[in-house]
């Protein structure tokens, strides 16, 4: 059996940004960035920006941790995503967080995702956050997604935000 054919990684890369933006609102408030996507392979990478508004110590500027796991929660999220064939809702089960060290204040935060692992029901998927170099981590994570949950997929809450229902007739 062949592989159904994917768009341009370009095209799904917008899509997705779109989507994870205007149909997320907690993504859009941690002003998350979707840099980079592998179609069919099950990988996300995901920027979050430094920002004052999102520091848990203002005496230090670190980052708050609650930011670095919505980063990686979506990360992994995108990941599960872009290894499904269909577009179906999904939702966190679980997400497992090792913080190995803190952020560096000033710094933008990647976090990259793969999935390592998809059944029927449940995808399985690990991330890295880090500065400049994943050998550097800044944490690492595992997680569990529920695949086709009930509600609307992301991409159909954003139609439906632009006017258009995103169900066919």
């Amino acid at each position: 059996m062949s592989q159904p054919l994917l768009p341009p990684k370009a095209q799904v890369l917008a899509l997705m940004m779109r989507s994870f933006r205007d149909g997320v609102p907690h993504n859009a408030a941690l002003g998350l960035e979707l840099i980079d996507v592998e179609p069919g392979v099950g990988c996300a990478t995901m920027r979050l920006p430094y920002s004052e508004q999102l520091v848990g110590d203002p005496e230090t500027g670190v980052l708050h941790g609650g930011a670095i796991t919505g980063l990686i929660d979506a990360t992994c999220g995108a990941a599960v995503f872009m290894k499904l064939t269909r577009q179906v809702s999904i939702a966190t089960l679980d997400l497992r967080i090792d913080y190995l060290k803190p952020a560096t204040p000033g710094l933008a935060v990647i976090a990259r995702a793969e999935t390592v692992k998809l059944t029927h029901n449940v995808g399985f998927a690990r991330a890295l956050a880090y500065h400049d170099d994943p050998a550097d981590p800044i944490a690492s994570a595992a997680g569990t997604f529920m695949i086709g949950t009930k509600g609307r997929t992301v991409a159909e809450r954003v139609a439906k935000a632009a006017g258009d229902s995103g169900e066919k007739q």
